[in-house]
C-alpha cells in the first residue's frame, strides 16, 4: 500500500459543515493546526476523503483544497512550529 503526503485544507463557512470536515479530516492526519492537515494517504484512502468532504460542503460558500507534497523535501518551521516526527511505523485508525 503506497501512500503519499498530502496537505488538506478547507475554509468552511458553516460551523456545523465546519466540525464534520475536522472529523472526516483527523481520522488520516499525522499533523495540523486549525483547518490544515498533513495526511498520508493511498489512493483508495485520498478517494474516500474527497468524497466525503465533496458530500458535506456548499460548494458556493466551501472550498476544499488537496496538495500533494514532497516528503523528501526540508521543512521550514517559523514561530512555534513543530517539525512532524514520524516514526518508524506509520498507524492508520479511527
Amino acid at each position: 500500500m503506497l501512500r503519499h503526503l498530502f496537505l488538506i485544507g478547507y475554509d468552511i463557512a458553516s460551523p456545523a459543515r465546519r466540525r464534520r470536515a475536522l472529523k472526516a479530516v483527523k481520522g488520516h492526519a499525522i499533523g495540523g493546526q486549525k483547518s490544515l492537515y498533513e495526511c498520508w494517504l493511498t489512493s483508495a484512502e485520498l478517494q474516500h476523503a474527497m468524497q466525503a468532504l465533496r458530500s458535506l460542503i456548499d460548494p458556493a460558500v466551501d472550498r476544499v483544497v488537496f496538495v500533494q507534497l514532497d516528503p523528501r523535501a526540508t521543512i521550514e518551521v517559523l514561530g512555534k512550529g513543530v517539525v512532524p516526527s514520524d516514526g518508524e511505523f506509520f498507524y492508520h485508525g479511527g
